[in-house]
């Protein structure tokens, strides 16, 4: 049996590391709001949600996004990622979850480039100054994951699942469910997960950004309930 050694597995779990300190845990993604209005209230509704939002939203948007990143990453093709990064904002209406996407991106970037430095991380980071980019968190990941050498299918994979882990961690803190509700959710959705990452492969590219209207909806509305414990 050949024994190939695996050089990008550290990489992988730390760039989709969820307690990477970027500040993904101050944000919900509009499931505060759906709290609120008790549409999830309960361990089945809660696994609907991340359901609908890995299979509708973050398939047909950032996960499509990150590996579009990743492509022209492999390119080498700046252009097309600053273009790429545009149009992620352009399709993230809601203002709180445009803002968070950006910030999370900016984030990643200052962490890793504190270890390695890559040109094209630093032409995107001369776009994002000049403001003709804005650092989009999924923009960002995927043209990591291309300089680290982590498989496309591996990083949308990890992706996938920490989007996942968000949602449900989220979910615990905010229906409340217990612990160990939401790592049976975890465990319950790998299936899922891992067809998504082959299905976001092949993606026709007409389908990205494929808009979900009650998502946004409830992100922005949001911005005006009474009493928040996230910022989005």
């Amino acid at each position: 049996m050949t024994n190939i050694e695996n050089t990008y597995l550290g990489s992988l779990l730390h760039l989709a590391d969820p307690t990477l300190p970027i500040g993904g845990y101050t944000h919900s993604n509009g499931l505060e709001t759906y709290v609120q209005d008790e549409a999830v209230n309960s361990v089945t509704s809660a696994k609907e949600f991340v359901i609908n939002m890995l299979m509708y939203n973050i398939k047909y948007n950032d996960a499509s996004f990150l590996k579009l990143a990743y492509i022209a990453a492999a390119n080498n093709d700046l252009e097309a990622i600053i273009k790429l990064d545009q149009e992620c904002s352009a399709l993230k209406s809601p203002r709180e979850i445009r803002e968070a996407s950006q910030k999370l991106g900016i984030r990643l970037i200052k962490i890793f480039r504190r270890q390695k430095a890559f040109d094209l991380i630093s032409d995107y980071e001369l776009a994002i100054t000049n403001k003709e980019a804005s650092a989009h968190y999924c923009i960002a990941f995927g043209l990591y994951a291309q300089l680290l050498e982590i498989p496309l299918d591996e990083a949308l994979f990890a992706f996938y699942y920490n989007a996942a882990i968000g949602m449900i961690t989220n979910s615990v803190k905010l229906v409340p469910l217990g612990q160990l509700d939401g790592q049976d959710v975890l465990f319950e959705l790998q299936p899922l997960i891992k067809k998504l990452a082959k299905e976001t492969l092949t993606i026709d590219r007409e389908l990205v950004g494929l808009c979900s209207i009650a998502f946004d909806i409830r992100c922005m509305q949001h911005e005006r309930l009474y009493s928040r414990l996230y910022m989005s």
